[in-house]
C-alpha cells in the first residue's frame, strides 16, 4: 500500500468502528477502501472482518454502563451468534458469492421497516402475548435466540448491516430500551466478528497491513461511537440506523 492508501484504510477503520458502535453497517466504509487499494473481495472480506475486532471490543467497553444486569442474556444469545458465525464463514468459502448477494438487500430492508415500526410492532407483539397470558421473556425466548442465529450467519458471511438485523429484532422481542439493546449489540457483534475471523485465519489468506490498520482505527473509532451514540435519545437512534441503513442498503443494490 501506499502511504496515502494507508491512511485512507486507517481513516475508514476509524469511521467503520465508530458506525458499528453506534448502528452498524460499518464494513460498507471499509469494504470498499480496502477493494480500492488492489485487495480481492475475498481478502477485503476476511482482512475486515479481522480488522474489526478491536473496533467491535472497543464499542461494547463503551456501552458496558448499559450492559449491567443483562449477562445472562448476553450469554444465552452469544452461543447462537457463534454459532451462527462460523457457518456464515463457512458459507462464504463454500457458496458463489451470488447465492447470498442476491438475500442481503432484501433482509437489509426488512430490518429497516422493523426499526423503523418498532415501537407500534413491538408494542402489538407484547399486548398479544399479554392476552394470551404469555409473559414477555426477559431473553426474548425462542424466536429472539433462532433469529440471532440466523442474522449471525449473515455476520459471519458478510456483516454489512449486521447490527441493524440484531436492533430490529431484540427491538421487537425485548421490553427494553434501545440504549440496553445496543449495548447487547456490540458484544454480539464481537462474538461474531471474532469467530469468523478466527476461522478464517486457518483457510484464508490475509493482507496483516489492512488488518492493523483496520483494527487500529476501529478501536479508535469504537470508544468515539459509544461516547457519542449513548447520548441519543430512542427517537434519535431509531432515525440514525434508519439512515444509515438506507445508505447501506442503497449501495448494496448499486453493488
Amino acid at each position: 500500500m501506499t502511504p496515502v492508501e494507508m491512511a485512507g484504510v486507517f481513516a475508514a477503520g476509524v469511521g467503520a468502528g465508530a458506525m458499528n458502535a453506534v448502528v452498524g453497517s460499518g464494513t460498507l466504509v471499509t469494504f470498499p477502501v480496502l477493494l480500492a487499494t488492489g485487495l480481492s473481495p475475498l481478502t477485503a472480506t476476511v482482512s475486515n472482518a479481522l480488522g474489526l475486532i478491536p473496533g467491535a471490543v472497543s464499542g461494547a467497553i463503551g456501552y458496558r454502563r448499559e450492559l449491567a444486569g443483562q449477562a445472562r442474556r448476553v450469554r444465552r444469545l452469544g452461543i447462537g451468534s457463534a454459532l451462527g458465525g462460523i457457518v456464515g464463514a463457512s458459507l462464504l468459502l463454500a457458496l458463489p458469492a451470488e447465492a447470498f448477494e442476491t438475500i442481503v438487500p432484501v433482509l437489509v430492508g426488512l430490518a429497516l421497516v422493523l426499526v423503523a415500526f418498532q415501537p407500534l410492532i413491538g408494542r402489538k407483539v407484547r399486548e398479544r402475548r399479554r392476552s394470551q397470558e404469555r409473559p414477555v421473556r426477559p431473553d426474548g425466548g425462542r424466536p429472539l435466540f433462532t433469529g440471532l442465529t440466523l442474522a449471525s450467519v449473515y455476520g459471519g458471511y458478510f456483516a454489512a448491516a449486521q447490527g441493524i438485523l440484531y436492533m430490529s429484532l431484540m427491538g421487537l422481542l425485548l421490553d427494553e430500551p434501545l440504549q440496553r439493546l445496543n449495548a447487547v449489540k456490540n458484544v454480539l457483534v464481537a462474538i461474531v466478528n471474532t469467530v469468523a475471523a478466527t476461522f478464517f485465519l486457518f483457510v484464508a489468506d490475509f493482507d496483516w497491513t489492512a488488518v492493523a490498520l483496520v483494527a487500529a482505527g476501529s478501536a479508535l473509532g469504537g470508544q468515539l461511537g459509544a461516547a457519542t451514540g449513548r447520548r441519543f435519545s430512542p427517537a434519535v437512534l431509531r432515525t440514525v440506523i434508519v439512515v444509515v441503513g438506507t445508505v447501506a442498503l442503497v449501495q448494496l443494490l448499486l453493488r
